[in-house]
């Protein structure tokens, strides 16, 4: 499964308002040091969008958003799901946000195909 950067954590949240998204809005890097994406909402929804790829990043490029509708099932928890527009993709998605850490997790093919990235909260 290819690299989800913007996967991240920060997307779409179907509530009402986004106060719920404090904790996942902000600047976030990928721990592998190939990304970092701002979260924020975007109309109704959240979407974390690449703002710098490292070069020679494959499959990448900034400006890619996701855009993910998502829920808290309980301290620093979130879970739905994330749609890729670039790659016309839908995840099931976990996020968990603790302090300056967030960690995504998404999952394709009926759960079967998963991948866990960590990022960093930045200033």
């Amino acid at each position: 499964m290819k690299e989800m950067s913007v996967m991240l954590i920060g997307a779409c949240l179907t509530w009402g308002t986004t106060a719920h998204a404090a904790d996942i809005d902000g600047q976030w890097a990928r721990s592998d040091g190939n990304a970092k994406v701002t979260i924020a909402p975007c109309g109704s929804d959240i979407c974390a969008v690449n703002t710098w790829i490292k070069p020679g990043t494959p499959k990448e490029k900034e400006g890619d958003k996701l855009v993910m509708s998502i829920k808290p099932d309980g301290d620093g928890i979130y879970s739905g799901s994330a749609f890729d527009p670039q790659r016309d993709l839908t995840y099931r998605l976990t996020v968990t946000v603790k302090g300056d850490r967030m960690t995504t997790k998404g999952c394709i093919v009926a759960g079967l195909l998963c991948k866990g990235i960590n990022w960093t909260r930045i200033d």
